[in-house]
């Protein structure tokens, strides 16, 4: 009964929100309780001054002053510890599933107090506390501290890493201090290739199992200068053995073109069939081959290279998935 209302207030309280570009740590963002060690101190603290009440005992109003003192000092370095820190967002690069995928942030400390004993984690249930295994980090002063996140890719999508606390404890850990961070930032996960999966050679996007070139130039032989070839592909050492200017041919290897078609895996499973795809468009820029995709939604002509691998690969991870927008 009391979830809803709980949830309602710290709605009212945190405001939370999903951001772009860098965030500057303000007063208004930075909130700070005291931890069961600073409740811990100020129970004894009362106790103290009811004693020093009581015995009438000089010394020890200066004994708990003094604590108390340490404690609002200890307070004020757990605030400032946040405070005018500057962070913003950087590029998550693709991980297949069952990887780790790392969210990159950087925290920029303009000012010239080092920041300890930062800790980030992904928000929890509960406001206070999280159970997860935070990132530790330090920001020395005037610099540009990069710090990657973790996150388990457990499916194939795209994964975002929610909303982060970044918290600290310094410098007693009598005072808990923290601010939330929701980034506009994602990551795109592959599916996870299969061992083993043979590429359907024979194939082409036409039909004929046609073959086209593709590879490193090789040298085949020399044939008879004429003018306008280039002087660089002379062959001088022939020339040197009175044979005549001789020109250098090169001759690229034949490289089989491919269609990869989703209706040509034999898996039942949606999964595994993704599962086999991503393997084949691996394999085929491996061995530098000129490939195409034919998807249920959708079919890109054949090309190689690493952007056309990419982009094979996110048609791939993103099939049959809700659409999302771009961040």
């Amino acid at each position: 009964m009391f979830a809803p209302l709980k949830q309602k207030f710290q709605s009212w309280l945190f405001r939370p929100r999903i951001e772009r570009g860098a965030i500057t740590l303000t007063q208004r963002r930075i909130f700070i309780i005291p931890t069961r060690q600073g409740f811990t101190l100020g129970f004894v603290l009362v106790l103290m001054l009811l004693g020093d009440i009581n015995y009438n005992l000089s010394l020890g109003y200066v004994l708990t002053f003094l604590l108390a003192m340490m404690a609002v000092m200890s307070m004020l370095h757990a605030f400032r510890n946040l405070a005018h820190l500057e962070i913003r967002p950087g590029r998550a690069e693709p991980v297949f599933c069952g990887e780790t995928a790392r969210f990159m942030l950087h925290f920029n400390n303009r000012s010239s107090l080092s920041r300890y004993q930062l800790c980030l984690v992904q928000t929890g249930d509960s406001f206070w506390k999280n159970t997860n295994m935070p990132l530790r980090l330090d920001a020395p002063a005037l610099q540009d501290t990069e710090a990657a996140f973790p996150l388990p890719a457990t499916r194939r999508g795209w994964l975002q890493p929610g909303r982060l606390t970044l918290y600290t404890e310094f410098p007693l850990g009598l005072f808990y201090c923290w601010s939330y961070l929701h980034f506009d930032t994602r990551c795109l996960v592959y599916p996870k290739p299969l061992g083993d999966a043979p590429l359907p050679f024979g194939n082409s996007p036409d039909g004929t199992g046609t073959r086209s070139m593709a590879g490193d130039e090789d040298f085949s032989g020399l044939r008879k200068y004429t003018a306008g070839d280039a002087m660089p592909r002379i062959a001088w050492k022939a020339y040197a053995r009175e044979r005549g200017l001789q020109v250098k041919q090169f001759s690229a290897p034949l490289g089989e073109e491919l269609l990869l078609d989703f209706a040509d895996t034999p898996d039942r499973n949606e999964e595994e069939k993704l599962a086999r795809m991503t393997r084949w468009v691996l394999d085929a820029e491996t061995q530098d081959l000129r490939y195409g995709l034919r998807m249920p939604d959708g079919e890109l002509p054949s090309s190689n290279g690493i952007a056309h691998r990419d982009e094979c690969l996110r048609r791939i991870a993103l099939f049959n998935l809700p659409q999302v927008g771009q961040p």
